[in-house]
């Protein structure tokens, strides 16, 4: 989870390899309405989320046994609603500054999400509760410190074959 520009695709296919599941980018679950509205330059609000994180959701109950999502959740209701559909859900934050995350998304080519949006992003977003399974951890690592950390911090899990 976190802002646009975090780097939740590139972590979250490397958490998938790392633990050999699934993974799916939720980008690639929003509805055409949202996309056009994100790049028109307009924040998402709670009812353009919901159907969205409906899916998300649906995707994780489908998965159980293991997936990765990389999906925003920005706000602690967004992960009650995931959680609705999957209790075990834990989540990796990625946080970072605003001048990092604003770095990067300026340098990004060919995604919907403009950099502008990065504010209202930061504005919404909640970081994970103390009563919330999962690790925070700073964007400014390398991909695979900043799997190790989660795998290091995350509730035990079965094997993997």
């Amino acid at each position: 989870m976190g802002v646009s520009g975090s780097g939740k695709s590139t972590v979250g296919l490397a958490l998938a390899r790392r633990l050999r599941v699934p993974f799916v980018d939720a980008e690639s679950l929003h509805p055409p309405d949202n996309i056009a509205k994100m790049a028109a330059g307009q924040p998402l609000d709670d009812d353009d989320r919901y159907p969205w994180l409906e899916k998300v959701g649906q995707w994780l109950a489908d998965h159980r046994d293991g997936g990765v999502v990389s999906c925003s959740a920005l706000k602690r209701k967004y992960r009650d609603q995931l959680r609705a559909h999957c209790p075990r859900t834990e989540f990796l934050h990625l946080s970072g500054s605003a001048e990092v995350i604003g770095r990067r998304l300026a340098v990004r080519i060919g995604h919907f999400m403009p950099p502008a949006l990065l504010r209202s992003q930061l504005d919404v977003l909640e970081p994970l509760g103390t009563d919330e399974a999962g690790v925070t951890v700073d964007v400014d690592r390398d991909v695979d410190e900043i799997v190790d950390s989660f795998v290091a911090g995350a509730a035990p899990r079965r094997p993997q074959n």
